[in-house]
């Protein structure tokens, strides 16, 4: 139902996005995950045609965004982030504008309206003016205008965002039983959300797709089968040191209680926190019961040979199993790598100008014959002439030729000869120094390219007029 292929967006120089492709099919539920400035608000607004596209191509519902715009928006509901309402009418009059508006038709309006209240728990205030909702009500008020019109596809970006817990709770209901019949993409940085909610996920990071795939699969990747998780009931030193001497166990590590790094209420990757706290508990007959995590040999399974020889030392297995992490987890992995990647390729780039820099500055300025710059065109005129030699380069007033590229060698410079007039005059237009007779008889490029030898005369008219000036 929605094909992203190769999406790109420019704001100036900045690429907000870049060559990003992600598929929606029918019926789907799929979340689009990234930290905040990932794109993916502006990935929406292509979608939906509030952007235009600068590369790429968009289809949704079988239409392309950019050749078919009316027939994409009968076909789609959108809810953005900031949600567009008329707060001066009453609920049940603003759905039914937008009702009108989207090509309801008039014989079963009033159905579809009632339908949708119910579905979107709206109800109890139908009739009272949007503006004196709380922004729950408001929240479910915007998701109601985006799929009076039974779209095929519903795009939602931040659904719950500054919605308190019981408020999520239930848009997350509503959004759930809107599962099955739409197609839609949820854009979210709150990672239960996803799993609670979506089939698929793709995540985003700087306009560019990271990962696209099933939270199973996700999951299944990342569990890791080099890493045990244990919970063992007894004296914790014994245990920690039974533990190290086992065979195909590298490292024993005791997991504290806070996670290492989270995610925040505003999208941003929260610092790694870890207390000196470890993770033991003191049961009621007075023994500890800790939790350990075993870095072990690459493909190797000791889970039954260790729970057994556990067993047989008396002390208490509570869990073996192993290390999965959640969506949280992941997504921080990959958003970490992914940005020391793009800061190791930043760095590389910034020490290949310094190089080139340096070289270029380190360079003589070398000549080449016309011969040789064959990709140039040669200007019109006499005008124009090839500097061959660093003496004659210095000597001259030049003007580069305009797009020459400082890095190429083969630079072509072009002098621009001047009357002793107009070199005495260098702020003044030629229009205002020449007389009328001059203006009238002779040309502008003759005056600039044509140069007279200078008499004494001319000179001292020419300080006179300076000095009037």
């Amino acid at each position: 139902m929605i094909e992203a292929e190769k999406l790109t967006k420019y704001f100036g120089d900045r690429a907000a996005v870049q060559d990003l492709s992600f598929e929606v099919k029918k019926g789907e539920i799929v979340g689009l995950l990234g930290p905040n400035g990932a794109g993916k608000t502006t990935t929406m607004r292509m979608l939906t045609g509030y952007l235009p596209i600068d590369g790429g191509r968009a289809v949704v519902a079988g239409y392309d965004v950019v050749e078919k715009p009316v027939e994409v928006r009968k076909r789609l509901g959108y809810l953005p982030e900031t949600v567009p309402l008329y707060t001066e009418m009453p609920v049940r009059a603003y759905l039914d504008f937008t009702a009108k508006i989207r090509g309801v038709p008039s014989k079963g309006r009033n159905r579809r309206i009632e339908e949708v209240m119910e579905l979107c728990r709206l109800a109890d205030v139908s009739e009272k003016v949007i503006g004196k909702l709380s922004r729950g009500y408001k929240q479910r008020v915007g998701l109601a205008q985006a799929i009076i019109h039974n779209p095929q596809v519903i795009i939602l970006d931040e659904p719950t965002v500054g919605l308190d817990p019981r408020q999520i709770i239930e848009i997350r209901k509503v959004i759930r039983d809107l599962a099955g019949n739409h197609s839609m993409i949820l854009s979210t940085h709150i990672l239960p959300e996803v799993s609670a909610l979506c089939d698929r996920v793709v995540i985003v990071n700087r306009g560019r797709v990271l990962v696209e795939d099933t939270l199973a699969n996700l999951e299944r990747q990342g569990a890791n089968s080099e890493r045990l998780r244990l919970e063992v009931r007894g004296p914790q030193q014994e245990i920690h040191d039974f533990l190290a001497r086992w065979p195909d166990v590298v490292q024993v590590e005791i997991p504290t209680n806070a996670a290492s790094a989270s995610i925040d209420s505003q999208g941003n990757l929260a610092p790694a926190v870890n207390p000196d706290e470890e993770a033991y508990e003191v049961a009621l007959d007075g023994e500890s019961q800790g939790r350990f995590n075993l870095k072990v040999t690459p493909n190797t399974d000791i889970r039954e040979a260790l729970a057994s020889a556990i067993i047989q030392q008396g002390w208490g297995l509570r869990e073996i199993g192993l290390v999965v992490p959640s969506l949280e987890e992941i997504f921080i992995r990959l958003i970490t790598e992914d940005l020391a990647h793009l800061e190791e390729e930043e760095n590389q780039d910034a020490e290949d100008l310094e190089d080139v820099e340096g070289d270029e500055l380190t360079a003589p300025v070398s000549a080449r014959s016309a011969s040789y710059d064959d990709e140039l065109d040669e200007p019109d005129g006499d005008v124009a002439a090839v500097v061959n030699n660093e003496a004659e380069l210095n000597s001259q007033e030049v003007v580069r030729r305009e797009g020459s590229n400082p890095m190429n060698a083969r630079q072509r410079v072009y002098p621009v000869s001047k009357t002793p007039d107009q070199a005495k005059r260098k702020a003044a237009p030629s229009f205002l120094t020449a007389s009328p007779k001059d203006r009238s008889s002779k040309p502008a490029a003759e005056t600039q390219t044509e140069i007279l030898p200078a008499s004494e005369g001319d000179q001292n008219s020419t300080d006179t007029e300076s000095e009037r000036e």
